[in-house]
């Protein structure tokens, strides 16, 4: 069960409030053109699983580390991003635990989940500032970053697109004025 390509992009790029990093590689099905031999270790994307799981939690609805998204960014990021970008990502994983060594004296997956959230909570507002000065050619902030795939990794997997949006296979009939009723899930198609 998969969403069509460009609508998935841009409900995500919409969510974030702009474009989604590496979208162009994505659509043209082309492989990074970057030089990195990029490994992500397992230990890596349980790291990302857990950063997205911070982000979106399991709740009433399951969460991005059951949508596996770690395993979705380390694909992404090797085949999508460019090669500068590639690495303000994996830096980013670095200066994640550095930053949570230096707040609460242990790295970010010895931290419990409300210290996991406040450090996340920070490094969003550092990321906010970040690109409200960043140069246009400049790369995103690494959370930036983490905050996008995490969106764009749980909406898009069978999970996130069927047990939090509503799904319909598509084609399916249309129904030119569909009854709204308040608290409906977002569709997924």
């Amino acid at each position: 069960i998969m969403m069509n390509r460009r609508d998935a992009l841009s409900r995500v790029a919409l969510i974030m409030g702009g474009t989604l990093l590496g979208a162009e590689a994505f659509l043209s099905g082309c492989k990074s053109s970057s030089s990195l031999e990029l490994d992500f270790s397992k230990d890596i994307i349980l790291l990302l699983n857990e950063v997205g799981e911070t982000i979106l939690p399991t709740t009433s609805t399951p969460g991005a580390k059951e949508a596996k998204v770690g395993e979705f960014m380390a694909v992404w990021v090797k085949d999508c991003y460019e090669e500068k970008d590639q690495k303000v990502f994996i830096e980013g994983i670095y200066k994640l635990d550095v930053f949570c060594k230096s707040k609460h004296f242990k790295s970010f997956m010895d931290c419990n989940a409300k210290q996991r959230t406040e450090s996340l909570e920070q490094l969003n507002k550092e990321q906010e500032e970040f690109e409200k000065n960043k140069k246009k050619e400049e790369s995103p902030h690494y959370f930036r970053m983490f905050k996008e795939l995490t969106l764009f990794g749980f909406f898009t997997s069978e999970i996130g697109a069927t047990k939090v949006l509503r799904y319909e296979a598509t084609p399916g009939k249309f129904i030119g004025n569909y009854p709204y009723k308040k608290g409906d899930r977002a569709w997924a198609t």
